[in-house]
């Protein structure tokens, strides 16, 4: 089937909420009946607001599909795509905005406890989806439930889609469809450790992915693609540009780094570079307040590759 127009080059469908940030000295936080800490913070974003968010500070056209509350957390969040030009098509949830409490040390490490408010049986009309899905050039699909029922219009329009996995280690049930449904699969080695390799290996032969691509924090990442070589391509981390303070968004922000060098044409290669670039810039504010642009990001990763060259043998 085919599209008159494109007014998306991003749609992000699922994965918003509200963070609540408390920064502690150090992770696991030892049992004591109360614990002094900073400011808490409340972010609005999570792993779709911040996936939209990011994007659109690339310069891209984006909408973000979802399930939000008529409540202050959904308030925040609607106010926050709105501070960040980002379309926001919200479809009213029974249950409310979802939340997650991060837990952050010193370090910028964090450990997330995301609620379960949605329910199993909840699904998105297919007129809230179907419009906008006819719209985009791309969309990204956030591994929440109901986004799962939305990959048979997607492929009827022939719209590619990426997810991200985050920590799955191979066997959770939950995110099977996701990665095998999938044209590019983003995942976090922290899930399946040194099985990652064969995770990859494994989502390229059984599903329909172009390219998958493992975040590994301060190792940097790798990526297979399809008809390439067996072994996973590294690429280093970026250096941020300054100190790390908080970890949260910045596997979200190399999506947007892959997915703006992608929708420019640009080599699988780079395009991880790219993410590598936007997720350590990520790393150097709390929530999404550091979203590196796109003149930033393409000075920053010319800068990167003629030191490279510079101190090859």
């Amino acid at each position: 089937m085919s599209r008159h127009h494109t007014e998306y080059d991003v749609l992000v469908v699922g994965g918003s909420g509200v963070d609540t940030v408390v920064r502690v000295d150090s992770l696991p936080v030892p049992f004591a009946d109360s614990v002094h800490v900073g400011p808490i913070e409340e972010h609005p974003g999570q792993t779709g607001g911040y996936v939209a968010l990011g994007a659109r500070a690339l310069g891209l056209r984006v909408a973000l599909l979802d399930f939000v509350g008529d409540d202050p957390p959904g308030a925040l969040l609607r106010e926050r795509m709105a501070e960040g030009d980002v379309e926001f098509l919200p479809v009213h949830s029974p249950t409310g905005t979802r939340r997650a409490v991060n837990l952050v040390d010193a370090t910028g490490r964090r450990m997330s406890f995301y609620d379960g408010r949605d329910p199993a049986d909840l699904r998105m009309p297919r007129d809230s989806h179907l419009p906008p899905l006819r719209r985009a050039r791309h969309v990204h699909l956030a591994i929440s439930h109901f986004a799962r029922f939305l990959y048979d219009d997607i492929e009827e329009l022939g719209v590619p889609v990426s997810t991200d996995l985050h920590d799955w280690d191979g066997l959770a049930d939950h995110h099977r469809e996701f990665a095998l449904r999938s044209d590019l699969v983003f995942l976090s080695a922290a899930g399946a450790g040194e099985r990652t390799p064969v995770l990859m290996r494994e989502i390229l032969r059984e599903g329909r992915a172009e390219a998958v691509i493992a975040t590994a924090g301060a190792d940097g990442a790798y990526f297979l693609v399809r008809g390439g070589r067996s072994t996973p391509r590294h690429v280093p981390a970026a250096v941020p540009p300054a100190p790390v303070v908080d970890s949260n968004g910045a596997g979200d922000a190399f999506v947007c780094g892959f997915l703006y060098g992608r929708l420019a044409g640009r080599d699988v290669a780079e395009c991880v570079r790219l993410g590598t670039v936007a997720g350590a810039h990520a790393c150097t504010a709390g929530g999404s307040a550091a979203l590196i642009g796109p003149e930033a990001l393409s000075k920053t990763l010319s800068q990167a590759l003629s030191k490279a060259l510079s101190q090859a043998p």
